[in-house]
């Protein structure tokens, strides 16, 4: 990480809106927030609340654009991985999702703030993996 582009204040606004926007999907419709269970729901044929599920996914998908369209930070979202890497890690983002009946947002935002202790266990998981992740990409396979 580079200090000249920590950015405290943005990443305190972005959390402090994922908060809020988990608070009232439960509070209003007794929901929790998690994307993969919003996302998983539209799939199955049958689900009657699908209209707040689009509505969901479809403000993430817009957000990095609106904040392009307000900011004058000038990026652009982009990623340097591959569509083919991207496409895998997909598939093996939906398959831990489904191995730990939960995402991150769904386990570290909703459901640690319900002490839950299975998302407790599962976002000690997702963090661990991603250390070990980290660590071999970047000292045993040489990668940045």
């Amino acid at each position: 990480m580079h200090l000249v582009n920590f950015t405290p204040w943005s990443a305190l606004a972005g959390g402090a809106l994922i908060g809020l926007a988990a608070a009232l999907l439960a509070l209003c419709c007794g929901r929790i927030a998690g994307i993969s269970g919003i996302a998983g729901q539209l799939l199955t044929r049958g689900t009657p609340d699908r209209l707040w599920r689009i509505a969901f996914l479809g403000g993430l998908l817009a957000a990095p654009w609106l904040l392009r369209l307000v900011s004058d930070s000038g990026t652009t979202p982009h990623s340097a991985a591959s569509p083919g890497m991207l496409l895998g890690a997909g598939l093996l983002v939906g398959l831990g999702t489904r191995m730990a009946n939960g995402c991150t947002s769904g386990h570290g935002v909703c459901g640690l703030a319900r002490f839950s202790l299975r998302s407790l266990v599962s976002v000690a998981s997702f963090m661990a993996a991603g250390f070990l992740t980290v660590w071999l990409l970047r000292h045993v396979w040489g990668g940045a």
